[in-house]
């Protein structure tokens, strides 16, 4: 089967989709795009986690043939989203990462200025900023899900009680840290976030 759907905001086409295929699969085996992880396969972890129509899902439980026509954010696109969200007219998301783009994204800034292989000198979404300032990304597998949750949640929530982070981010599971570092990112990005708008 062929599925057409927006991935990061451009068009895209899946041929000879086995009807039985995850989301996960076809964004990572069919589009190239390796951010969101395959751990549980039983949408147990969120490690997969991509937003589809703007909701948190955990690919690894959508059916490829469901996303027809459908609008998906990946890990990759987070930035992109994140910018086009802050000038307003694609709020939707319909400006977002071109594939090819998604799938050439190194931590090495293309102007090369910078050699450094830890993303310096390349720009972040904020909420990407945030865990990486915070010092919330260990070993990096659960980052993706926890990235894509934290930031439906700040769009949705822009003020979020400890409360309201607990539970957006209920569905990811991390095995390195106690959690702390994560809530702290996040408590992070909604405080620059609430600045900026202050500032406006």
């Amino acid at each position: 089967m062929r599925v057409n759907f927006t991935v990061n905001g451009r068009r895209q086409e899946a041929d000879d989709v086995w009807e039985g295929e995850s989301l996960l699969y076809v964004l990572r085996e069919r589009l190239g795009l390796p951010g969101s992880k395959n751990a549980c396969e039983q949408g147990e972890c969120g490690s997969c986690t991509v937003r589809l129509d703007g909701v948190p899902v955990c690919s690894c439980l959508v059916a490829a043939g469901q996303v027809e026509g459908r609008e998906v954010v990946t890990v990759e696109g987070l930035a992109d989203f994140a910018k086009q969200r802050e000038q307003g007219p694609c709020a939707s998301g319909a400006c977002g990462t071109s594939l090819q783009d998604a799938q050439s994204w190194s931590a090495v800034p293309r102007d090369g200025v910078s050699d450094s292989q830890t993303g310096e000198g390349t720009e972040l979404s904020p909420i990407q900023q945030a865990f990486l300032d915070a010092g919330a990304v260990q070993c990096g597998f659960c980052t993706p899900g926890l990235l894509v949750a934290a930031d439906e949640m700040l769009e949705r929530t822009p003020s979020p009680s400890d409360e309201d982070i607990r539970e957006a981010l209920s569905g990811n599971l991390c095995r390195c840290t106690g959690y702390e570092k994560i809530l702290d990112a996040v408590r992070l990005a909604a405080a620059r976030q609430e600045r900026k708008e202050e500032a406006v």
